[in-house]
């Protein structure tokens, strides 16, 4: 009568392999593939699973690993970059995924562990206690001060501010952008153009309150000219420039 031996029970077929790998010391890259596969057949051939679709992914791997072994045995083939193709590369890839798999499990079951013994507790402070203030004793808060060493002090933090101003710089004044658009100064010389019909450049630039706004109206009469809305002239060199309504003519 043989002696019953219990066998290890694998999670699948990778997990069966993974265990035969590291049992037998090997190269995970360089997997005896004969060794690997007579081992894998003995442990199935011990297996007692009534469940046929778990013996179904350990037979099914077993028809890989004896397809891998005549593969093995037959010359090497050879890729398109001229490199001989490896008939275990596809398992060894398989092991690797489902190895870092099983081993991100037991650390999720660890931190899982870790978590369960960790107790949170409400808080149940007193009212009272949370609104306690300690008092304050002002005689002893304040000590030997004085009014003239306040005094004192509060000049000393004056003088620290002063020597924080630049002399210099904290005389500019600010300079403050004025916003004026092409599309407002545009609306505005069309009206004057309407009322004036005819004008010198200079009238118009008079009525300008800054350098900016004088920038954009010569803009806009450069705009003007363009679209032929009016006609610029000029008697002389350095005369003034005249400015003549095109609209209606």
């Amino acid at each position: 009568m043989g002696i019953p031996v219990k066998l290890q029970v694998f999670e699948g077929p990778l997990d069966l392999l993974l265990h035969l790998i590291d049992k037998n010391k090997i190269d995970i890259y360089d997997i005896p593939i004969v060794e690997i596969t007579n081992q894998y057949m003995d442990y199935i051939r011990a297996m007692e699973e009534s469940d046929m679709n778990i013996m179904s992914e350990f037979l099914l791997m077993a028809a890989t690993l004896l397809d891998i072994k005549c593969k093995m045995l037959l010359p090497a083939e050879v890729a398109e970059d001229g490199e001989e193709e490896d008939p275990r590369q596809e398992l060894v890839e398989q092991l690797l995924q489902y190895k870092v798999y099983k081993y991100m499990s037991y650390e999720l079951k660890e931190r899982q562990s870790d978590g369960e013994q960790a107790l949170y507790k409400t808080a149940t402070i007193p009212e009272e206690v949370l609104n306690y203030v300690q008092p304050v004793d002002l005689d002893k808060l304040l000590g030997d001060l004085t009014l003239s060493k306040l005094n004192a002090i509060f000049r000393d933090v004056l003088k620290k501010q002063e020597d924080k101003i630049d002399p210099v710089r904290s005389r500019f004044g600010k300079i403050e952008k004025e916003e004026v658009t092409m599309t407002e100064k545009m609306s505005f010389v069309q009206q004057y153009i309407k009322n004036h019909k005819c004008f010198s450049f200079r009238s118009l630039l008079e009525t300008q309150h800054s350098k900016v706004h004088i920038i954009v109206s010569f803009l806009v009469i450069l705009e003007l000219m363009k679209t032929g809305v009016i006609r610029v002239s000029q008697e002389a060199a350095f005369d003034d420039i005249k400015i003549e309504s095109q609209i209606g003519s």
